[in-house]
């Protein structure tokens, strides 16, 4: 089996919407939030200030616990994926936890199965640079990097470690090698064929509204377009903004599923909300579902650039014209900061209040009160770790 990318057809079609205003440098050396919708004056050592030293907002909650330490209730549920089985025909997503989905598109005709897309794939035990020290999850993951199927397609949306874990991507770059293809912003290729091995063809590098054709052979294909977000990047302190930040979309067998990553969607005291939500709802949706970020939202002064709340990723559902979309980025790891300020049981209970007010509550996982998300209206709505979705 052999995976080939290439400009799509359509790529002349986003024309229009491309710029370099968010890139810094000829060529770019680092990389920007160019809206008003970001605060430009929040940086790494204010964030310092927000961890280590007083604020009013600031009150730690602990992870909620169960009679003689059992898992409690309060917390998302974890179960034993089945990927979907006799849904071939559907689009579908696994929540792994955090920001990690496995999205198979709908069977091409006389395939096996569909190609299978793994966003932001984190397995390990600890969001940081060691596994001895740093965020560790609270939620395990729903299976083995062993049990998970094979994928042909990982997509990353910026290199913060909840969402690129090098342990995870070089185990399956091991085991797949030229049959699985990574795609990330521009300037990420080095940490992939330094740190991971990847042979360099293995690797695509893209910048917004750049949009490929992707063919899995004897799999199928699909249009991948890598689309602005409002976040940041960096894996040191000497590093940030270096790579690129992204959002992806996703459109094949008649399908289409928008993966946020991580985004903010207007932080506090700024004019206007980010536009280029409602751009991409215009130019590719309307999508059949859409993953988007609930938590490690507060406190909102510091995080409101970076990390979108649950009632303004309302907001992004409405923009991306998403016919359902899907809570993530909550309930699996406390970020170093929103832990001192944010209980984990806090994203879910807000998305679903905030839906209800519109109209929009579909149910499902923590805040479902044991029923699936409802698939067969518009809304948004949750699921359980390792439960597949499908539309």
């Amino acid at each position: 089996m052999s995976i080939s990318v290439r400009r799509s057809p359509s790529y002349q079609s986003l024309a229009s919407l491309r710029s370099s205003t968010h890139h810094v440098g000829q060529p770019a050396t680092s990389f920007r939030n160019p809206w008003k919708s970001a605060n430009s004056s929040v940086g790494p050592f204010t964030a310092l200030h927000y961890r280590f030293g007083n604020h009013p907002e600031k009150k730690f909650v602990p992870v909620p616990q169960g009679p003689a330490g059992s898992r409690s209730s309060e917390l998302v549920k974890v179960c034993k994926p089945d990927w979907g089985v006799g849904k071939q025909g559907h689009l579908r997503a696994t929540w792994i936890g955090h920001a990690s989905f496995l999205v198979e598109l709908p069977c091409a005709e006389g395939a096996e199965r569909g190609v299978r897309i793994l966003c932001d794939p984190v397995f390990s035990e600890r969001t940081s640079p060691s596994q001895r020290v740093g965020p560790k999850r609270y939620t395990p993951v729903p299976c083995s990097l062993e049990e998970l199927p094979d994928v042909d397609v990982i997509v990353i949306s910026h290199n913060h470690y909840d969402h690129l874990d090098h342990a995870t991507v070089q185990h399956i770059y091991k085991r797949r090698q030229s049959q699985v293809h990574f795609f990330a912003g521009l300037n990420n290729k080095k940490w992939f064929t330094e740190h991971v091995g990847c042979q360099p063809d293995y690797v695509t590098e893209a910048d917004w509204w750049d949009r490929f054709e992707v063919t899995v052979e004897g799999v199928g294909r699909f249009e991948l377009t890598c689309c602005p977000a409002q976040h940041g990047s960096g894996r040191s302190l000497f590093d940030q903004g270096n790579t690129l930040w992204c959002s992806w979309a996703i459109e094949g067998s008649g399908r289409k599923l928008y993966f946020s990553g991580d985004t903010g969607y207007q932080a506090m005291n700024t004019p206007e909300p980010c536009p280029v939500f409602k751009q991409i709802g215009d130019a590719l949706g309307p999508f059949d579902m859409a993953l988007l970020p609930i938590g490690l939202m507060t406190p909102a002064s510091l995080m409101g650039t970076v990390h979108a709340t649950p009632e303004q990723s309302i907001n992004i559902h409405k923009d991306v014209k998403s016919g359902l979309s899907i809570g993530m980025h909550y309930g699996t790891v406390r970020g170093g900061i929103s832990a001192q300020y944010e209980p984990v049981t806090a994203p879910p209970r807000r998305w679903r209040v905030a839906a209800e007010k519109e109209d929009l509550w579909l149910g499902g996982g923590v805040e479902g009160n044991g029923e699936p998300v409802d698939v067969t209206r518009g809304g948004v709505g949750l699921c359980h770790v390792g439960e597949t979705v499908a539309v």
